[in-house]
């Protein structure tokens, strides 16, 4: 293994870790996402169910891991993360395996803005009775 591969995470001079140097010369930390570790609960067991109904499809077909990570272009781990509904799981992941499993067509059906009950009310109550004339420039000298 390459010595440059064992130290990547290590600022060169001091063989600290990349966080243990900033944090000692006051630098800023990268920000941590509070929807990654702590996301609604609606929205965590939301994810928790879809990625149960993925690994039930998954097993239904017969198909491993391997199998589903090998179809869709990806490793065991983001199928596994997946299928037990970790918020840090790409939503391209979710995606490609609802096309694995021939599933995709309902992915295109969310946020549906025809069945937006709520935006739907929201934008007749915006719309204008009457146009309203243009305030721009004139070219008129």
């Amino acid at each position: 293994m390459p010595l440059k591969a064992i130290f990547f995470d290590f600022h060169p001079l001091t063989m600290l870790s990349l966080g243990e140097v900033r944090f000692l010369t006051g630098e800023p930390m990268a920000a941590r996402n509070k929807l990654l570790t702590a996301p609604p609960y609606a929205v965590d067991q939301t994810l928790k169910r879809l990625g149960a109904n993925l690994r039930t499809a998954r097993l239904r077909r017969n198909l491993t891991i391997d199998d589903m990570a090998e179809k869709i272009g990806t490793g065991q781990r983001a199928v596994s993360d997946a299928e037990k509904g970790k918020p840090s799981t790409g939503i391209a992941v979710y995606a490609a395996m609802l096309w694995a499993l021939d599933l995709l067509d309902q992915l295109a059906e969310v946020a549906v803005p025809e069945k937006d009950d709520e935006g739907q009310t929201l934008a007749l109550s915006r719309e204008r009775a009457r146009a309203r004339p243009k305030t721009g420039l004139d070219n008129d000298f």
